[in-house]
C-alpha cells in the first residue's frame, strides 16, 4: 500500500525517510496521513524513542490532541519508550551479572568489593533496581581487576 500523503511548503516528500521530515511533515502525517504513514512514524519512534522524530511527534500530538489518531499515536510513543526502558534495565542487570561471573568472586565478596550489600547487589542483578551508572562502572572495574588477580588471591576471595 502506498501513501497518498502530500506535504505543502516542506522541503521533503512523504517518500523520504521519516527522519528527514521537518516538524510540518510529521504534523501533516498525523493530521492527514494514512496507516502507511503512521506505521513509518512509529517505526522511527521505536528506533529512537527520544530522538528527533519522537520529539516532533510529541509536539504534533499536542497540536492535534485529542482528535483523530492522536490518542493511538500517543500510546504507541509511550509503549516504545516503556519497551526501551525495560530493555535498558535488563541490559544493565545482564552487565552486572556478567561482571560478577567474570570476576570469579563469590557474590558476597563481589558486593563488598563494589561497596554494597549482598541483598542490594541481588536487586541490581535481578533488574528490580537499576544501579547508578557509577556503580555499574565500579562493578565492571572490580570484575576486570579480580579476573586478572593471582589464583591464590582469587581463591581467598571465593571463600
Amino acid at each position: 500500500m502506498r501513501s497518498r500523503l502530500r506535504f505543502r511548503n516542506v522541503d521533503a516528500t512523504p517518500s523520504d525517510p521519516v527522519e528527514t521530515w521537518p516538524f510540518e511533515g510529521v504534523l501533516a502525517a498525523v493530521e492527514r496521513g494514512s496507516l502507511v504513514d503512521w506505521r513509518r512514524l512509529i517505526a522511527a519512534v521505536r528506533r529512537e524513542p527520544w530522538g528527533p522524530v519522537a520529539r516532533d511527534l510529541e509536539q504534533a500530538l499536542q497540536v492535534v490532541r485529542p482528535y483523530g489518531t492522536a490518542p493511538l499515536l500517543e500510546r504507541a510513543l509511550v509503549r516504545a519508550r516503556v519497551a526501551t526502558v525495560e530493555a535498558e534495565r535488563e541490559e544493565v542487570a545482564r552487565r552486572g551479572r556478567a561482571a560478577l561471573e567474570s570476576s570469579g568472586l563469590a557474590r558476597a565478596a563481589f558486593a563488598e568489593r563494589v561497596g554494597t550489600s549482598n541483598s542490594r547487589l541481588s536487586t541490581y542483578l535481578s533488574g528490580r533496581v537499576v544501579p547508578a551508572s557509577t556503580m555499574l562502572v565500579r562493578m565492571e572495574r572490580v570484575a576486570a581487576r579480580a579476573s586478572h588477580a593471582t589464583p591464590q588471591a582469587a581463591k581467598r576471595e571465593r571463600c
